[in-house]
Parts: structure tokens; sequence; C-alpha cells
């Protein structure tokens, strides 16, 4: 669901959720992550999420977003003098495509096809990645986020999720 990287290294997902854990960010996970936790292998080069939109759980935010050296990606991102560890603008912004030094991570406030936050959360899949939980949109969710998106890949991605045989 985001731009190609620049810079990019690698991501390691397992350190982002560690670190979303230590701060008890409320979240659910959706892009690619969310495709291959429903049982479509695929290759993703960052971790995306919709984070609870509560003025708390954006302190919290903010304060992971620093502990991983957060910054915005992109061509001249830092001309763009956006503080991301500034919780009033994580709540005012929509979304934000970032760089950490785990790699990266999109944090969506406005995701198309999405359902408010509470719906969202409700119908959402726990994963335990070795003691360690995540919460993964459900798959008809995500499908509908997918749809709106309508990109190649996130089509292909609905196709594979949604073939009886996978």
């Amino acid at each position: 669901m985001s731009p190609a990287r620049t810079g990019s290294t690698g991501t390691d997902p397992r350190s982002i959720f560690e670190c979303l854990a230590r701060h008890a960010v409320d979240y659910i996970v959706i892009g690619g992550i969310a495709v291959i936790a429903h049982g479509h292998t695929r290759n993703t080069r960052d971790v995306d999420l919709v984070p609870s939109p509560k003025a708390r759980n954006f302190a919290r935010l903010a304060a992971a977003l620093r502990e991983m050296g957060a910054r915005l990606s992109g061509t001249d991102a830092h001309l763009l003098e956006i503080d991301v560890y500034d919780p009033q603008t994580l709540g005012n912004g929509a979304n934000f495509t970032l760089e950490t030094d785990a790699g990266g991570l999109d944090v969506f406030s406005d995701v198309p096809g999405a359902p408010p936050y509470a719906d969202l959360a409700a119908r959402a899949m726990a994963v335990d990645l070795g003691g360690l939980e995540i919460r993964i949109a459900g798959l008809d969710d995500l499908i509908r986020m997918k749809q709106a998106s309508g990109r190649p890949q996130d089509l292909g991605d609905i196709a594979a999720l949604t073939t009886p045989d996978r």
C-alpha cells in the first residue's frame, strides 16, 4: 500500500512489532503482512498498520516512532518539516510513509474501503509470533481495502486470497 522505498535495506517486522508492544500501541496490521497471515505467501517491503484513533494511542505511537528513529520516506521528505514524533500531528495526518531503524513502516489513518477502527478491531484476528501477539485485519476487511485500492498488486492478492484451493 506504499510507494517504492528509497534507501530501504530491508524490514524487520518483528522489531517493529516489539517496539509497538513496548509502548502499548493499539493497531491493526493491514497490507502485505496481513495478506501473508491470511495464507498467501508474497514479498513485502514494509509494515502497514492502522492505529487506534485515540489521543493517548497517538502519544504512545509517537514514543514508539521516536524509539525506532522514524523519519518520513521519500526524496526531499525532510523538507516537509512534519514532526512524526508529535501525537497531534499523527492524529491530524492521514497517512505517513516512514523509514525506521527496523525498516519501512506505513501508518494509515485514512484507508479507502476500511471500516471505522472499532469495527476493524472487532473483526481482526490475533496472531502469535512466538510470544508476541499482533492483530491482523480480518479477511473480509482486508479484501474490501484492497478492492478500494484497485492496484494490480492488490487485485492479485484478492485473487490469491479468494481462490478455493489456497
